[in-house]
């Protein structure tokens, strides 16, 4: 199971997560501050609000498992469609939530993993990323808690890769930021672990008005 786990982890996983910046390319487009400590402050808000807004969707997806039709995966990602009322967000959590699907389909024997697909292609499901991301880390058989670190970890890591390849810090920095996140993501785990679909909430305003404004960037390296 470890080595499934670093799999999942790996940045060669080609889940779509490293096309998008989680807003951080926005950020610095307006003029906000970067450098170490900025980024880690940054980090810390979108930990918070990943805990809040996405992590009980992903943790409800894995404990309702997978069944075919997808009855409460249905209404999960509906409520998470409806949630994204930024249209960038949106966007990019069904971008990464349908990679991960498709990637999942293809690298794994799991027959569950042609139905949730399926689904998706037949617009079934959007397909956003945290119920999708719970639903494959259930097909997978991979414990709630776990399942919970490492989705958080995902999200950290993609933020900092951005902010890495976006020239804000250096690659020692971004590590250095990187290990901080770490030792935040178990106690935001052990928080936000039990909420419920209907306890999420946006605890990051500013970073989802940087986010909005992407698509108005004069030029763009991510698509979110």
């Amino acid at each position: 199971m470890h080595l499934l786990l670093w799999q999942l982890a790996d940045s060669g996983f080609p889940s779509g997560g490293f096309a998008h910046s989680g807003g951080v390319e926005a950020a610095l487009h307006h003029g906000e501050p970067m450098d170490a400590h900025a980024l880690c402050r940054l980090v810390r808000d979108v930990l918070t609000q990943a805990g809040r807004c996405s992590l009980p969707l992903m943790t409800a997806a894995h404990r309702s498992g997978w069944s075919d039709p997808p009855t409460a995966l249905v209404e999960l990602d509906a409520l998470c469609d409806v949630f994204l009322s930024n249209p960038v967000a949106n966007r990019a959590s069904r971008s990464q939530g349908q990679g991960l699907v498709t990637t999942c389909a293809r690298s794994f024997a799991a027959p569950s993993f042609g139905s949730l697909q399926d689904a998706v292609r037949q617009k079934t499901l959007c397909g956003h990323h945290a119920p999708m991301f719970g639903a494959v880390s259930g097909i997978l058989g991979i414990d709630r808690s776990v399942a919970q670190e490492l989705f958080l970890f995902v999200t950290s890591r993609g933020f900092i890769s951005a902010a890495v390849r976006l020239g804000a810090v250096g690659v020692y920095e971004g590590q250095q930021v990187q290990y901080r996140a770490g030792l935040e993501i178990p106690r935001i785990a052990k928080t936000c672990g039990d909420l419920l679909p209907l306890d999420i909430a946006q605890s990051a305003p500013m970073l989802d008005l940087f986010q909005s404004t992407h698509d108005r960037l004069y030029s763009r390296l991510f698509q979110s």
